[in-house]
């Protein structure tokens, strides 16, 4: 009898030529943030045809859950696709492939799951609208969309293979300076000036970075900053952007970045109005916990079906993702993998490789790595219950 590396690998190969063209047929129709409709019925078409049960507009728009059962009881192995593209530079990001490998993976392990059927299990694939800057994730959790499932899996195209990013959690504010207008030149003395409480603030932000721990991001810009030189502004807005490792460090950069603007409004005498994407948590995007347990499994079977060794480069910060959110609740990976080392995340370059059929071999690769996580949980208990485990230990270690 066939291993189940082998049936994997046999079920991924064999479902190539559509896999590619399921990918391109959505990196040749790029679309926004919840609008990703083509993409949405590209990819239900898809699994329902190859036997799962879809479940449409499931919780969004364009969001989808599609499901293979087999048996009775057994652990539930999530697999995440995500498809939403840049504004005005298309598949920058490689959502399509990230798609691409969410459904593959779940193509190998339910090939692996139909060769032993005594074996009991579920297979959920989650479309998941919106990361870039969305939430499409975060809004699934509060739906509860995510209850149920024991593992989730999801892999993000790179120019390097990273297992374990540091993926920072995030939150975006604004502060509104209003002050009182006048004219520049006759009564100047009659304006409250709302670009220098932005100037201030501003400032105060740069001084601060002197004191941020090294893992710390912060990044502000000033949108408006008044509309004539002759006359006083009387609004003024500025943006920030705070990163760190934890949700709970993203809130202690919150409350300075509050006092700054606070300050900077009292020295200028304006009024400030302060706003947070999100008021009632410290991060919009959580930091990403990877699973020790599940990332190792990755790791080795990864190794065995790529044709030669992979280079792997240290982890180190990436950005910002709302997998984060996920791996905040169900035990998670998101390892990056290599499509073009010349090529960078956000870039026009990178669209063009996420395409290539370099890219399409090495997202087949990583999706049957996923797909042997996914047996390695659903035949080994004490594998799962291992990576469930270690979850709750690196949740607990964040608060």
């Amino acid at each position: 009898m066939a291993s189940s590396s082998d049936i994997i690998d046999r079920a991924v190969e064999e479902n190539s030529d559509s896999l590619k063209e399921l990918s391109g047929k959505i990196w040749e129709k790029p679309e926004l943030a919840y609008e990703e409709t083509f993409a949405h019925d590209t990819l239900t078409d898809y699994l329902e045809q190859h036997g799962f049960q879809v479940d449409r507009k499931f919780k969004l728009d364009t969001a989808f859950r599609a499901v293979y059962k087999q048996g009775s009881g057994g652990p539930n192995i999530g697999y995440i696709c995500e498809y939403d593209a840049l504004p005005g530079i298309g598949h920058a990001c490689g959502h399509n492939l990230i798609a691409e490998a969410g459904v593959a993976a779940a193509l190998g392990l339910r090939a692996a799951l139909q060769a032993n059927p005594s074996a009991g299990a579920t297979i959920t694939v989650m479309g998941t609208p919106a990361e870039e800057g969305g939430g499409g994730k975060v809004k699934l959790i509060t739906a509860n969309a995510f209850d149920g499932i024991d593992v989730c899996m999801m892999a993000h195209p790179e120019a390097t293979n990273m297992l374990s990013p540091i993926v920072l959690a995030v939150n975006h504010g604004s502060a509104t300076f209003t002050g009182r207008a006048a004219h520049a030149a006759a009564a100047p003395w009659e304006g409250v000036n709302a670009l220098d409480a932005a100037v201030n603030a501003y400032t105060a932000l740069s001084m601060l970075r002197q004191q941020m721990k090294p893992s710390w991001r912060m990044h502000a810009v000033i949108s408006e900053g008044g509309t004539r030189p002759n006359i006083i502004p009387e609004r003024s807005v500025i943006e920030v952007g705070l990163r760190a490792p934890t949700d709970k460090e993203v809130g202690e950069l919150k409350e300075k970045t509050v006092a700054i603007m606070q300050s900077a409004a009292m020295a200028t005498g304006c009024s400030v109005t302060l706003s947070y994407l999100v008021e009632d948590k410290p991060a919009h995007y959580s930091s990403l916990i990877t699973n020790d347990r599940l990332i190792e499994s990755y790791r080795r079977h990864w190794q065995s079906f790529k044709p030669a060794y992979p280079s792997i480069v240290p982890d180190r910060v990436w950005a910002s993702t709302d997998m984060g959110n996920v791996s905040q609740v169900v035990a998670s990976i998101q390892p990056n993998f290599e499509v073009g080392a010349n090529a960078e995340l956000h870039t026009r370059p990178f669209a063009e490789r996420a395409n290539l059929p370099e890219a399409h071999s090495a997202t087949r690769c990583v999706a049957k790595a996923m797909s042997a996580v996914g047996w390695d949980a659903l035949t080994d208990s004490s594998f799962l219950a291992e990576a469930k485990a270690g979850f709750q230990q690196q949740l607990a270690a964040q608060q």
